[in-house]
């Protein structure tokens, strides 16, 4: 995969380049990563990427030439490129996304920054995207965000691929409560299922809480999902235990 960044602050994405993931990736093949000074297409002495708003308002705009000369000597030296745009109303970009995005051969990212940017832009954009409803100062952090979450899908980045599916969001469940050593802390133990060597019941325990935590906490995920017959049959039995907690609370 190709993945093209063209921001203002190319310096930012060095660290990320060298580092965890990205650079598993750059180092198996995987990865072409390439970063864009922005501040390259423009033309005038000051190298400015911005300007005030048409209409007033406060703030400053990204202005559309160095934007639009970037992307198109971009593609003319490497071709053409699925482009994002990272702004505050773009969709919410989800692990839908991050699988739909890993399966394109290059991507083209151009972070928004100051107010926004000017709408000719945006239009030339193959997809706009908001990583959720904050205030950043610009959208190069967002853009990381992003190039993580697709990068880590890419086949042969990560070494053991049966962890992609085990994952919060796949499925559209959240993962289940993970422990490591020691067996004991503060008076807190792994529960014993997990040291049963029993690996069926193991399955099924780890499949029952992240039923059971994406319930309690993201409904909103479980709604979307299409049960199994074990997963429609673990959902009742978390049913009657919730139950009977609630009763419990009520009668005191």
């Amino acid at each position: 995969m190709k993945i093209h960044i063209l921001t203002i602050f190319p310096e930012l994405f060095e660290c990320v380049e060298k580092e965890g993931i990205i650079k598993i990736a750059n180092e198996r093949g995987l990865l072409d990563l390439y970063l864009h000074n922005l501040r390259d297409y423009t033309k005038d002495k000051h190298r400015t990427t911005d300007d005030t708003p048409y209409g007033g308002g406060a703030g400053m705009v990204m202005l559309a030439d160095p934007v639009i000369k970037g992307i198109a000597d971009i593609e003319k030296k490497f071709g053409s490129s699925y482009k994002v745009m990272l702004t505050p109303q773009g969709e919410q970009f989800t692990q839908e996304t991050a699988n739909f995005l890993k399966d394109k051969e290059s991507l083209l990212f151009i972070p928004a920054h100051y107010e926004g940017i000017d709408e000719r832009v945006i239009e030339l954009a193959d997809m706009e995207l908001s990583t959720g409803d904050y205030v950043v100062s610009g959208g190069e952090l967002p853009t990381m965000l992003v190039v993580d979450a697709v990068v880590r899908l890419i086949p042969g980045v990560l070494g053991n691929r049966s962890s992609l599916s085990e994952e919060s969001f796949e499925n559209n469940l959240l993962e289940y409560p993970q422990y490591s050593r020691p067996r004991e802390i503060s008076g807190k133990e792994v529960p014993d299922v997990l040291i049963s060597g029993h690996h069926e019941n193991i399955k099924k325990w780890r499949l029952k809480q992240s039923l059971k935590r994406t319930l309690i906490k993201r409904p909103d995920l479980i709604l979307k999902k299409r049960f199994t017959k074990e997963e429609k049959e673990l959902l009742k039995e978390i049913k009657n235990e919730l139950e009977e907690v609630l009763k419990e609370i009520l009668n005191r």
